[in-house]
């Protein structure tokens, strides 16, 4: 039986209906799926939780993506395979940033009210670290994270401390994750999050909590809608809508 926890999760119900369908002879291998779009609007569910779904499978190496072309079974369900023994359980690429918007966008409202002249300069050393490894074409996305910490760490809140590095936690060791970033064939996308980086600086450095929460959720909004577009495996004309439900967060 299915763990409760996963059975909730919008993407892991999609994939175990595809594969019973696989299963049910529906589909052999060698068949491509129904496009993104179609699966969408036959479950009326939103892109990203197909696209999650499909990353599910692929990770699970039942389907294979071929960029321009679509979604194929590459082989067929084991029923007696057992699930690896992995401390954090997968999640899907977009919950996980969703996620961290919510909570990371509080945690900078937070951290602009309480930042000192120490934290300023601790901030800009990282973002400086940043541009260098980007420049030397060593984005490996360790100053990227070291940034977000060091904000969380700002509140001086060790529940927040721990959550923020959690979080990480999840975008490091997660399956899903790794698997969506082999379909991002542009490389050179970092140096955006660079900029939102100086506009969170920057809202910090003002001491503004709403700029800075503001800041905070448009980079996340940004980095999902990024990720969405280069991860596109059939069209640029993506839909554009990321979550069934959308939060609706009062001063952004």
């Amino acid at each position: 039986m299915e763990n409760n926890t996963i059975q909730c999760r919008a993407y892991v119900k999609i994939a175990n209906q595809i594969k019973r369908e696989i299963s049910n002879g529906a589909y052999g291998v060698g068949d491509r799926l129904p496009t993104e779009r179609e699966i969408s609007e036959t479950l009326k569910v939103s892109r990203t939780i197909v696209r999650e779904a499909i990353v599910m499978l692929e990770v699970e190496r039942l389907v294979e993506v071929k960029k321009g072309s679509g979604v194929y079974i590459k082989s067929l369900p084991n029923k007696n395979s057992k699930e690896k023994n992995n401390p954090l359980p997968d999640v899907g690429p977009f919950e996980l940033l969703q996620a961290r918007q919510l909570l990371e966008s509080g945690i900078c409202e937070f951290a602009a009210k309480l930042a000192n002249k120490k934290d300023i300069t601790r901030l800009k050393n990282i973002l400086k670290k940043e541009k260098e490894l980007l420049a030397q074409n060593l984005d490996d996305y360790t100053a990227d994270q070291e940034f977000h910490l060091a904000i969380a760490e700002i509140t001086q809140n060790d529940v927040l401390i721990t959550l923020q590095e959690q979080l990480w936690q999840y975008r490091f060791n997660n399956a899903m994750w790794t698997q969506l970033h082999t379909r991002i064939l542009q490389k050179d996308i970092h140096h955006l999050w660079i900029e939102d980086h100086e506009n969170i600086l920057n809202a910090i450095q003002k001491k503004s909590p709403s700029l800075a929460r503001k800041s905070m959720w448009q980079h996340l909004e940004n980095v999902k809608s990024k990720l969405f577009e280069l991860s596109d495996i059939e069209d640029p004309e993506f839909d554009g809508y990321l979550f069934n439900e959308n939060p609706v967060v009062v001063g952004i």
